[in-house]
């Protein structure tokens, strides 16, 4: 899997990538991204400050879109739980999607392994990598926890009145940090 720094021409592209994002989850039960959330002023957001990123196959494919945004992430200040190190030098994985079209191909975990460790290697201003999913959303949790993130709170009420998300995160240099994160 390769990442490609998306720019506005790829918008409607991801635009395309999200909406069936929506879809998916819409057709799962999931009241995640039902609404105006995400929207085109945050797809813009992203690809003008360098945080969109675009996921391509092997045969050069595009099949998914993820945004790495660089903190402090407000939806985050009234957060239920304990991080694993209290910093302001994280990135936060939003707006993660895998087209409908490319489903059960394995695309979803080689987007995570792939933006993972693209963070260890080339942010090294990072010290830990946030990331949050609906309450309901198993297939995402499992995605999140699979690839090595720990759950560390949850957040109420951010996006939608009654809407609650589970928080996740993972150290990026858990050696540097002198501590284990598995240890509270």
């Amino acid at each position: 899997m390769k990442l490609k720094k998306a720019t506005m021409e790829d918008y409607d592209q991801i635009m395309d990538i999200l909406r069936d994002g929506s879809n998916q989850l819409a057709e799962q039960g999931i009241d995640q991204w039902q609404g105006d959330y995400p929207n085109g002023d945050t797809v813009k957001k992203d690809i003008e400050n360098g945080w969109a990123l675009l996921a391509e196959s092997d045969d050069g494919q595009t099949v998914g879109t993820i945004a790495v945004v660089d903190g402090p992430d407000e939806s985050y200040a009234k957060m239920k739980g304990k991080w694993l190190i209290d910093t302001d030098k994280y990135v936060v994985l939003h707006r993660v999607a895998v087209h409908s079209n490319h489903a059960g191909k394995g695309y979803a975990s080689k987007l995570f392994v792939s933006v993972i460790d693209y963070i260890k290697e080339h942010r090294q201003d990072v010290e830990t990598i946030r990331i949050d999913t609906h309450i309901d959303n198993k297939i995402m949790q499992h995605l999140i926890t699979k690839h090595g993130f720990k759950k560390v709170g949850e957040v109420y009420g951010y996006y939608r009145p009654d809407e609650v998300l589970y928080v996740y995160a993972m150290l990026t240099h858990p050696e540097r940090d002198g501590k284990d994160a598995n240890n509270d």
